[in-house]
């Protein structure tokens, strides 16, 4: 259950947490065409709040309104700052942040050019996605049956509300075969990513990960890690990866804002390498939670201090 805060920011105002309500017939609800964002704040090791890569990230959801044809009422930096705003009255030094951009009520049918354009920016307390107990030991994952969106099918590089009922389905199904997650499979049989998280797999000491031409979503924890990656020296591809080069890869992980870093131990019943997080994954690890914590300075432009 999401932990109930004070206050959630609405259309430029702050409001009560249960009154931040929208009509039955908001056109959203009903058609699944708006956008949103996933973003993370940490309390680090000087015990100042800093929000990650708030730039990437709001850069990115205007970019997705720009793709669904949704023009966004306020300007980056106003957008930037309500979230920085939404944490201070609500006193958090850690949460998960979610902006939504979604179109109001009014005209109904598929297209609503007339509609209200809404913007909401909620935060609360919640841990890591997968879990603890998989972020540190590796969860077991299944191959999906349902398919990424083809780049020509949906907006890809968009994180557009509707089109995560792919990752929906294709996570229940997972979890109630007795995985924890889920990876989906391109047009061409080429893995895509998982459910919420990009994928990264590892052999031979040569780490690769899908290119963002596919129908992969351009992932800003995937943007960190490549970095990571080149500044360990370690060979990197951008390429296709066939469902049988993960079953026998050394190390496979995941990425993204709510999972942070979280190895795979199992893909469909294959153990993958030792069963345990390997050498490069824990490297990665270590940086990464590193860097949100605030304890290296090279990356200090991907904080924002609230």
């Amino acid at each position: 259950m999401v932990q109930k805060v004070s206050k959630i920011w609405l259309d430029g105002k702050m409001v009560n947490w249960d009154e931040a309500q929208v009509h039955v017939l908001t056109y959203t609800l009903h058609y699944g065409l708006g956008v949103f964002e996933g973003i993370r704040c940490y309390q680090c090791a000087d015990s100042k709040s800093a929000i990650f890569r708030l730039k990437e990230h709001i850069n990115r959801l205007f970019d997705s309104a720009k793709i669904n044809q949704i023009d966004i009422p306020f300007k980056q930096d106003e957008i930037r700052e309500a979230c920085k705003e939404t944490l201070r009255v609500n006193k958090l030094k850690e949460a998960y942040i979610r902006p939504i951009v979604f179109i109001g009520d009014g005209e109904m049918g598929l297209v609503a050019f007339k509609n209200p354009v809404r913007v909401a920016i909620a935060a609360w307390p919640w841990g890591t996605y997968l879990g603890d107990e998989g972020v540190k030991n590796g969860i077991r994952a299944k191959i999906s049956s349902y398919s990424r969106h083809g780049v020509n099918a949906s907006m890809t590089k968009s994180k557009t509300c509707g089109s995560y009922i792919n990752s929906i389905l294709a996570k229940r199904e997972a979890l109630q075969a007795g995985y924890e997650e889920a990876i989906m499979m391109d047009s061409d049989g080429y893995l895509a990513e998982a459910t919420g998280e990009n994928i990264f797999v590892v052999k031979n000491n040569v780490v690769r990960t899908p290119a963002t031409g596919s129908s992969t979503l351009i992932g800003i924890t995937r943007d960190c890690v490549l970095s990571l990656l080149k500044e360990a020296s370690l060979a990197v591809r951008e390429e296709p990866i066939t469902r049988d080069e993960a079953y026998i890869a050394d190390e496979i992980f995941l990425t993204g804002t709510a999972a942070e870093i979280t190895p795979i131990r199992e893909v469909d019943n294959r153990t993958i390498g030792s069963g345990k997080p390997g050498p490069i994954t824990k490297k990665i690890q270590r940086s990464y939670f590193d860097i949100i914590k605030g304890k290296n300075n090279k990356f200090q432009e991907w904080l924002d201090y609230v």
